[in-house]
């Protein structure tokens, strides 16, 4: 299984996500392949915030070897199953897509929590650290539920 997440910049939220889906999905034995990106290039090559690697790192997850990239059209044939943070990443995905576009593998991470409500993992980037722990917390309770899933379909 491969598992993609996507925000905006690839430095807060989606780091965040893999780095927490990679260190549950390994802890439940699952050898599946994680990855994250963004959907605008602001930040290709760079590691995630300052912020998201602290708070990762309070709860056990390393991200400081991860390095942003940009969402390309290629990665909805190659990934099993894609998380975007907001619709408005959600339609940029599906806009970069193009004719590669599969709604089937693509939905809002908060579904997980919160189906057929469209609800967003909150931006932190603009705020101070407690953002990025309410962030980190609300991601590892979507991850958590989609591993829950994963099992019961087992």
């Amino acid at each position: 299984m491969k598992v993609l997440f996507v925000c905006l910049g690839n430095i807060c939220r989606s780091p965040l996500a893999e780095g927490i889906f990679r260190t549950l999905s390994e802890k439940a034995g699952l050898n599946w392949e994680i990855d994250s990106a963004g959907t605008a290039g602001y930040h290709v090559g760079e590691s995630p915030h300052r912020l998201s690697q602290k708070t990762a790192k309070s709860y056990g997850v390393d991200i400081s070897a991860q390095k942003c990239r940009q969402f390309m059209a290629t990665d909805m044939d190659y990934f099993d199953k894609i998380y975007c943070m907001d619709t408005d990443n959600y339609n940029e995905v599906k806009r970069i897509s193009g004719n590669k576009w599969n709604a089937a593998k693509t939905a809002l991470l908060l579904d997980a929590l919160y189906p057929g409500q469209n609800k967003s993992v909150p931006d932190p980037w603009y705020g101070e650290e407690p953002g990025y722990h309410e962030v980190y917390h609300l991601i590892e309770q979507a991850c958590d539920k989609i591993l829950e899933k994963v099992k019961s379909e087992e």
